[in-house]
């Protein structure tokens, strides 16, 4: 589906090591920059999106270097594509509605521009801690593809197509206890994050904020748990918190508490 002069890509990628690969255009200065189609000449990102450029590079390096270690000789590196508006990935065209996702097909991380700005203004959890969870659940995916979770859930999910939901939703909440994996190593002392009382309730805060029950009743007035994909807010925060409070990715094991 070819974009639109509306539909401006941006890939910003960091580097293998850190887990964004820079995609060519660099203006002056090193400015990440973007290509709007039909347009004369390419867009400078602004400081608040360069900011926010070297702050994915910096979660995506510590998640990494963390499961690097927790899965140490198994781990092998994704990579974070920033983009603006729409986008198109090995599993197909996104759109910037569709929020942050996982791409199991080509092993990366896919994160729209405006998302952390979204998360501050519509889902009401704003904070650096509150961005990072995000990128740190979509590394949890990452980690249960490289473990296979992911390919023994989707084998499931087609060979029961009833409980397609259910299942989403165990997968969801392992992404979010790993997400707390890594925010528990994050607060290590001499940790690379500097983490208090108030940025733990940051990370909670956005779980509770994305929970299927939350946005169903924000944006409809009713609560449909058949619907759930990603699990309720109850959920989200009590799988986050154990994966925080224990540090251990054994911890996690959402698919036995059926």
């Amino acid at each position: 589906m070819p974009l639109g002069i509306g539909g401006v890509l941006v890939l910003l990628v960091l580097s293998w090591f850190t887990g964004v690969d820079f995609l060519s255009l660099l203006g002056g200065g090193g400015a990440p920059q973007t290509e709007s189609a039909g347009a004369s000449s390419p867009v400078t990102a602004s400081p608040e999106e360069e900011k926010m450029v070297d702050f994915v590079d910096a979660v995506m390096a510590d998640t990494q270097s963390t499961w690097g270690e927790l899965l140490r000789g198994r781990y092998q590196p994704t990579t974070a594509v920033l983009f603006r508006e729409a986008t198109n990935s090995t599993c197909g065209f996104a759109q910037s509605a569709v929020g942050p996702f996982y791409c199991p097909a080509d092993r990366k991380v896919y994160l729209d521009l405006s998302f952390f700005n979204e998360l501050r203004t519509r889902f009401g959890a704003p904070g650096d801690f509150a961005q990072a969870y995000v990128l740190a659940h979509e590394v949890g995916h990452h980690v249960q593809a490289v473990t296979g979770t992911e390919q023994r859930v989707r084998q499931l999910q087609g060979s029961n197509p009833g409980q397609r939901n259910q299942l989403s939703v165990l997968m969801e909440l392992q992404a979010d206890c790993y997400a707390g994996v890594w925010g528990h190593a994050a607060a290590r002392p001499g940790g690379k994050v500097d983490l208090d009382a108030d940025d733990l309730e940051e990370g909670l805060r956005a779980a509770s904020a994305i929970g299927d029950d939350t946005i169903q009743k924000r944006s409809t007035g009713r609560v449909m748990p058949d619907k759930f994909t990603h699990g309720s807010s109850e959920q989200r925060v009590t799988w986050f918190r154990r994966g925080f409070q224990s540090g251990d990715p054994n911890a996690c094991k959402t698919f036995e508490q059926q």
